[in-house]
């Protein structure tokens, strides 16, 4: 069932993302269509699963296309959850989005089995296969399938090649910077004066950052969402942040014979490390070492990645002839199966193992900190965001003990948070984009920034730029004129 028409003005809601940074979800609805821009997963907290499975707020089936920005979970996550409910219309993203989304839900899908099978084993006893009338934790939130079926309706585009997901819509994808296929999504409903132009900012990345283009910049909008992750501070300079990540490395392998574990994001973070550990080696600061990337699907992103070397900078080109030839220093290892991963914490002092999830919460990062955290020789290097209520959240807040599959595990080793190489763009850069619109919004709406990040940014761009701004609040509705 889709949406009938009608003369109703357009409207935007904000679903998710709003006065937090995970569950990225707006519905814009225009009377004739109806669509979603990301269907993001909730994460970090003790409500995220509950978030992930309330109902929908809206009828799944009257939807008629999906606007993707990019492939990280918390804006991809619920694509396969949405398709089950009933969506069968095509999801639009950027060709490196499609490939990246692709692996990525089918291991959100693989996660969601697993963990839910540990759950209901946990409460039993015993292992038991899924029946009716268990709770609700101990089904996986979608299956293998579920997410086959929304892979299955993904439609790739170029950058800055217009395309027309509906008559009365017009989208126009452009590179956000961000991560390898990453998009700001400008849409416009309607034609002629009746038209309204739409800007979702998307995730907006870091100038300069490794592996991608710098965000490419919008001249006009009358309604325009901008993310503020971190739009209440600055990032350290890139050449102070590799300082810290030398002396982590250095001291942690060298005098203090441990190993170093990088929580990272599969899908960029992990990349980003690789080509600043090759940079930093050929540049000799670095001693030899041996680099494990222990997730099967940061393996495959990258091999995405150099795959997709027309959207990628001139300087990303090095990390594929270095993988290529085979180069040793850094000695780079991908360890795909179960064993390789369980073999590594074996290894007591010289590696370095980049592993997910990048807040701690899953994955086969919780085992190489259940390892590594108690021994004062070894270095845990936090690389990226930490969601409120996540892992990586607690060990950046200083907690002295965590608990990692059911016991406690005091933490010893030493921590180092490097803000320097994140993804996102920090308050300057945030306002920087901003500034290539040839004149204000109409309307800014401040989304996906944790409350204080986001008051802040909305104070900066008022200051600033004195434009009309609002900080969006979760089902808040507006209309767009």
């Amino acid at each position: 069932m889709k949406t009938p028409a009608t003369t109703q003005k357009p409207t935007l809601t904000f679903l998710g993302a709003a006065g937090e940074v995970t569950g990225s979800c707006y519905l814009v609805d225009t009377g004739d269509v109806r669509f979603l821009l990301d269907c993001g997963m909730f994460q970090g907290g003790h409500e995220a699963d509950a978030k992930n499975r309330r109902p929908f707020a809206f009828d799944p089936r009257s939807i008629d296309f999906v606007l993707l920005t990019h492939a990280h979970i918390d804006h991809s996550g619920l694509l396969p959850r949405l398709a089950a409910a009933g969506f069968d219309g095509p999801i639009h993203a950027t060709a490196a989005t499609v490939d990246l989304a692709s692996v990525m839900l089918r291991d959100s899908a693989h996660i969601q089995e697993k963990e839910a099978l540990w759950s209901h084993q946990s409460k039993t006893g015993r292992q038991a296969h899924r029946r009716a009338g268990q709770p609700d934790d101990d089904h996986p939130l979608y299956t293998l399938l579920d997410a086959e079926r929304a892979i299955t309706q993904f439609a790739a585009h170029g950058y800055e090649k217009p395309f027309r997901p509906h008559p009365s819509i017009e989208v126009v994808l452009r590179d956000a910077g961000h991560i390898l296929g990453s998009a700001t999504a400008d849409v416009a409903i309607g034609t002629g004066e009746a038209m309204h132009r739409v800007v979702f900012s998307g995730d907006l990345g870091q100038p300069g950052h490794p592996i991608v283009r710098d965000a490419a910049r919008v001249a006009q909008a009358d309604t325009l969402l901008i993310e503020s992750t971190y739009g209440n501070r600055l990032h350290r300079p890139l050449d102070a942040t590799l300082d810290e990540l030398v002396e982590a490395l250095t001291t942690t392998l060298g005098s203090r014979r441990g190993n170093v574990v990088v929580p990272a994001f599969a899908v960029g973070r992990t990349q980003d490390l690789l080509m600043l550990l090759i940079r930093l080696s050929k540049e000799g600061r670095l001693p030899p070492m041996d680099v494990y990337v222990d997730s099967p699907l940061a393996t495959t992103a990258t091999r995405i990645t150099l795959a997709n070397r027309g959207v990628l900078d001139a300087e990303a080109a090095e990390l594929g002839r270095w993988i290529a030839e085979a180069r040793d220093h850094p000695r780079i290892h991908f360890s795909e199966s179960v064993e390789d991963s369980m073999a590594l914490n074996e290894i007591e002092s010289g590696a370095v193992i980049i592993s997910a999830s990048g807040m701690c919460d899953a994955g086969r990062i919780k085992h190489h900190l259940q390892h590594n955290l108690p021994r004062r020789e070894c270095a845990i290097v936090i690389s990226g965001f930490q969601a409120q209520g996540s892992l990586g959240r607690r060990l950046v807040d200083g907690a002295k003990t965590v608990r990692l599959f059911r016991e406690d595990v005091p933490v010893r080793a030493r921590l180092y948070t490097i803000g320097g190489l994140s993804a996102h763009a920090d308050q300057a850069a945030l306002l920087g984009w901003l500034g290539g619109f040839e004149r204000p919004p109409g309307k800014t709406f401040i989304v996906h920034g944790e409350a204080s990040a986001a008051a802040a940014f909305a104070q900066a761009v008022t200051d600033r730029l004195h434009w009309p701004v609002a900080v969006a609040q979760a089902g808040q509705t507006v209309t767009l004129e």
